[in-house]
């Protein structure tokens, strides 16, 4: 099982405090969350895309290039990368330089984000959003598995003999996610390619991700990739927690009441029982992260939301201390327990490259003789 955390990048006023961070801060905040992650022996770092305040992660893969360099261990991934308004060509090229820089630690969630006006800044149009989900891809794909890529769409000039550089790391494209709140069709894109699912799942009740991620699996299975409990699931999360559960509620009350998302709606106790938020002791993280489980099958990658609506790096790096101390090595031990040995833990790029080899050496291995 892959434990992380991932960002939406806001940048928001802290309610207690009063104090608004700079983007400068907050992007400089981002590398020391990280470095975190890393410390505490969890796996992933991944951090979202927008172009618009109040956020500040305009460019992912300079950040992740740059978390690169102070890491060894960690997967760096964005937790959405625009496939519906950036060029296809410079998504490719983009994360195979990142792959190279970071020894393969790159991957990438795919999604059309929720921002409706960064269509036109890019010289798109939101209804076409599902159209440009699909040709983009398709074309990205090609730009990383084949040398030289002729191709004609319907959304961007035409290609020809054109070959993205530099070509993916050990010949192994980064794993693709396709993240979705709402939409099938990305689900439907994610089983066809054989890709990874990851479900936001931290604002809706649990119901709705139970629907996306079971038509992901069934159509994981109809397209010959595996068993329908072998599809590749990625999850979200949120918690704040201090050791004791009530010291837990009063201190992250105000930033959830005024949080950008969510605050100002449904009290923190209604949004808890309604979704993934857990707001209390480190037993209390723990078992609700278990119930995951059981409502959405074994999985692969868990992450967790824990640097918005406010909070201050300090407390931030506190949360992941004691989720390090207290909640990861149960919470390994317990997921990687459950999971049947038919089910396959998180990809990585050493063993996708690893069974890249074996193939390659199976099909150019001399046929014998008898």
């Amino acid at each position: 099982m892959q434990i992380g955390v991932f960002s939406v990048s806001d940048i928001t006023r802290d309610p207690v405090t009063g104090r608004m961070p700079t983007e400068g801060e907050r992007i400089k905040a981002a590398v020391a969350i990280a470095r975190k992650v890393e410390e505490i022996g969890m796996d992933v770092y991944a951090t979202g895309e927008h172009h618009n305040p109040p956020f500040y992660a305009s460019s992912p893969t300079t950040l992740l290039g740059y978390i690169a360099a102070q890491t060894e261990r960690i997967i760096l991934s964005t937790a959405t990368t625009l496939i519906t308004t950036n060029d296809p060509v410079k998504i490719a090229e983009d994360f195979a330089m990142l792959q190279h820089l970071s020894d393969g630690r790159t991957d990438l969630v795919l999604g059309r984000g929720n921002t409706a006006p960064v269509y036109p800044w890019f010289g798109k149009n939101a209804q076409d959003s599902v159209d440009l989900t699909v040709e983009n891809y398709n074309l990205l794909r090609q730009l990383w598995d084949n040398e030289t890529v002729n191709w004609q769409g319907k959304f961007r000039t035409p290609l020809n003999n054109f070959t993205a550089t530099p070509r993916p790391l050990d010949g192994v494209a980064p794993f693709v996610w396709h993240g979705s709140i709402r939409t099938p069709q990305v689900a439907e894109i994610a089983a066809y390619f054989g890709d990874g699912f990851f479900a936001n799942n931290i604002f809706w009740p649990k119901e709705h991700y139970m629907q996306l991620i079971g038509l992901y699996r069934e159509r994981y299975e109809h397209y010959g990739h595996g068993s329908a409990d072998q599809a590749i699931v990625g999850l979200g999360g949120q918690f704040f927690m201090r050791k004791n559960s009530q010291d837990a509620v009063n201190e992250f009350r105000p930033y959830f009441d005024n949080a950008p998302v969510y605050g100002h709606g449904p009290s923190m106790e209604d949004f808890t029982a309604q979704t993934p938020l857990t707001v209390g002791s480190p037993q209390e993280v723990l078992e609700k992260t278990l119930t995951f489980q059981e409502y959405f099958g074994d999985y692969q990658r868990q992450l967790f939301l824990i640097d918005h609506a406010g909070l201050p790096l300090k407390t931030v790096l506190e949360q992941l201390d004691l989720f390090g101390e207290l909640v990861l090595p149960e919470l390994r031990r317990e997921l990687d327990s459950r999971r049947p040995a038919h089910v396959p833990d998180g990809p990585t790029h050493a063993a996708r490259a690893a069974a890249r080899a074996a193939a390659l050496s199976t099909t150019d291995a001399p046929s014998s003789v008898g």
